[in-house]
C-alpha cells in the first residue's frame, strides 16, 4: 500500500522551538474524513527516520491509522539548545506537544488517539499516558524504562559517582569548557568483541545504530554527559498502580539483554492498573530484532493493529 509521508515542523504556544515530524498518512486518505491517530515515539538516542517511522508509523499507516513520528526535542532535525540532551522529562512533554499538534488536524479524530513506543520511547510513552487522558491507548514495542537503565548500568551500578562527575564536568561547562559529548556505543561489533564486549544488546545496537542496517543522520547515539543526570531520579513507571488505567499492549522478547527491556516488560505489565492490558513475549526473540527484523515486526504490528482496532 502506498502511504504519503508529509514532513513538518510543530511546537505548542510558548514553546522556544520547532519539533521535527513526519506525519504517515495511509494511501486512501481523505482530508474531510476522520482518523484514528497514534504518536510514534523513537528510542534513546535514535531518530523518526529509524523504527518508529519506517518500521512502525509505515505499518500502521498502511492499517489506516494518521502516524506522527517526530525526533525528541534537543535531538535530530528538532531544535532546542543543547545539543543531544536525553531528557526523560522533556521527552514525556514532546508527546503531550505531538498530541497538541494532532488535536489540530481537521482529519483526526481526538477520541481516538493512541501512542506506541520502541525502547526508551516505549517507556516514556507509558510516563506520558499516565498524565494525558487523551491518550486512550498505549503499545510499547520492547519497552525500557531509561531512569532505572541509567541508575544501574549506564552510571556503572555507581549513580552518586556518576552525578558527582555529571556535576564537575556541568560546571566546567558553564566556566566555558568545550560540552563533553559521549558515544554510547562501540564504533563497530568488531570492535566491541575485542573490548570483552559480549552483551547482546550492546552488540545488536552497534549492528543496528553503526551499519547501513539502521543508521541514519539524526541517529546519533551520542549524549551530552554533563545532562545525563536528567535520567537519574526519573521513573518510567511511577503511579502506575494508580494512573495508568488505559488500555495497555507490552511487547517484548524473551531474550534478556543488558538494557533489561524483558524485566522492564514482565515489571510494568504487573504494576498497571489498566483492566484491559496485554503482554506478548515472543520467543527466541531479541530487543533488536524488535526494530526492524522482518518475523518478529511482524508478530508486533500484527498485535499492534489489533490492539489499537479494539481500542481506538
Amino acid at each position: 500500500m502506498t502511504v504519503t509521508i508529509e514532513h513538518k515542523n510543530f511546537h505548542s504556544p510558548g514553546m522556544a522551538w520547532d519539533i521535527a515530524g513526519d506525519l504517515y498518512l495511509p494511501s486512501d486518505f481523505d482530508s474531510s474524513g476522520s482518523y484514528p491517530a497514534i504518536v510514534s515515539v523513537h528510542p534513546i538516542g535514535s531518530c523518526k527516520e529509524q523504527t518508529s517511522g519506517n518500521i512502525y508509523g509505515q505499518a500502521l499507516s498502511e492499517s489506516g491509522y494518521v502516524v506522527l513520528a517526530f525526533d525528541a526535542s534537543h535531538q535530530g532535525q528538532s531544535g532546542g539548545e543543547p545539543r543531544l540532551v536525553e531528557d526523560p522529562t522533556r521527552r514525556v512533554e514532546d508527546i503531550r506537544v505531538a498530541v497538541d499538534h494532532l488535536v489540530t488536524l481537521p482529519f483526526v479524530d481526538d477520541e481516538r488517539i493512541g501512542v506506541l513506543g520502541v525502547c526508551g520511547g516505549g517507556g516514556y510513552s507509558i510516563s506520558a499516558t499516565m498524565t494525558d487522558r487523551r491518550i486512550k491507548a498505549v503499545t510499547s514495542i520492547t519497552g525500557v524504562n531509561f531512569g532505572r537503565l541509567s541508575r544501574e548500568s549506564f552510571s556503572g551500578y555507581d549513580p552518586i559517582g556518576a552525578m558527582e562527575t555529571m556535576g564537575r564536568q556541568r560546571s566546567a561547562e558553564a566556566r566555558g569548557e568545550q560540552t563533553r559529548i559521549d558515544n554510547l556505543l562501540p564504533e563497530s561489533v568488531d570492535t566491541a568483541k575485542a573490548n570483552g564486549i559480549n552483551d547482546i544488546d550492546v552488540l545488536e545496537a552497534t549492528d543496528y545504530y553503526k551499519t547501513p542496517r539502521g543508521q541514519q543522520p539524526g541517529g546519533a547515539t551520542s549524549a551530552a554527559f554533563s545532562r545525563r543526570t536528567a535520567a537519574m531520579g526519573w521513573d518510567a513507571f511511577s503511579h502506575a498502580e494508580q494512573l495508568l488505567t488505559q488500555p495497555l499492549l507490552v511487547v517484548i522478547g524473551d531474550k534478556p539483554g543488558g538494557f533489561g527491556a524483558y524485566r522492564d516488560g514482565q515489571e510494568i505489565y504487573g504494576r498497571a492498573a489498566s483492566p484491559d492490558k496485554e503482554l506478548l513475549v515472543l520467543p527466541g526473540v531479541s530487543h533488536y530484532e524488535l526494530y526492524d527484523q522482518p518475523e518478529p515486526t511482524a508478530q508486533a504490528i500484527a498485535k499492534a493493529v489489533e490492539f489499537f482496532g479494539k481500542h481506538l
